[in-house]
């Protein structure tokens, strides 16, 4: 499982900027392999988190609690991608948000403090920071913000459903609609019309 895991990182890593085998050597080194129970908090609300992740197996939400007690699902994290509480560690402040596992998961844990240390010696490494950054920070957040303001509930399921076929079956409706910003009953009726 381990060499698999890391396997999976390394390749998706490489695509988006290709790793020497130095800087790979070194990024490797300063991961660790994790466990996370269905329901588990991969991390937790007003916690200072230390590392940022890779999803080897499994799937995460990203989601933080309104003073009503609401939960909103910021965003879902499966296999291949990267879920940490980037704004808490880059500031050193408590985590927003918590990420919880919504089935047996594993991941690859990244020391946070290590990896900002060999993107300052690693040029390839920094190039694939930036690759990584414009791809799924800044263009994906560009066309959220977008779809919450122009699109109504039913375009917007329908958007999630298509962009993310495989990973709408292994979500509970419930946290589909709260990523979307309505409620299951809302959804539910979508779901009858489409």
């Amino acid at each position: 499982m381990e060499t698999r895991a890391y396997q999976a990182l390394q390749e998706t890593l490489n695509s988006y900027y290709p790793l020497s085998p130095d800087t790979w050597r070194l990024y490797k080194g300063i991961c660790h392999i994790q466990h996370v129970k269905k329901g588990e908090l991969l991390y937790g609300l007003n916690k200072i988190p230390s590392s940022f992740s890779f999803v080897v197996k499994g799937i995460f939400r990203a989601y933080t609690v309104n003073k009503k007690g609401q939960e909103y699902n910021k965003m879902f994290f499966n296999e291949c991608m990267f879920p940490g509480p980037m704004t808490a560690l880059l500031t050193n402040t408590s985590s927003q948000f918590s990420i919880e596992a919504l089935e047996d998961s594993t991941v690859v844990c990244i020391d946070f403090k290590s990896y900002r240390k060999l993107l300052e010696t690693q040029h390839d490494l920094k190039m694939l920071h930036i690759l990584y950054l414009e791809k799924n920070w800044l263009l994906v957040k560009d066309v959220r913000e977008t779809e919450l303001v122009q699109e109504d509930a039913k375009v917007r399921y329908l958007r999630f459903i298509r962009e993310n076929q495989a990973l709408a079956k292994r979500i509970p409706q419930y946290h589909i609609a709260s990523h979307l910003g309505i409620t299951p009953t809302q959804l539910s009726r979508i779901r009858k019309q489409s």
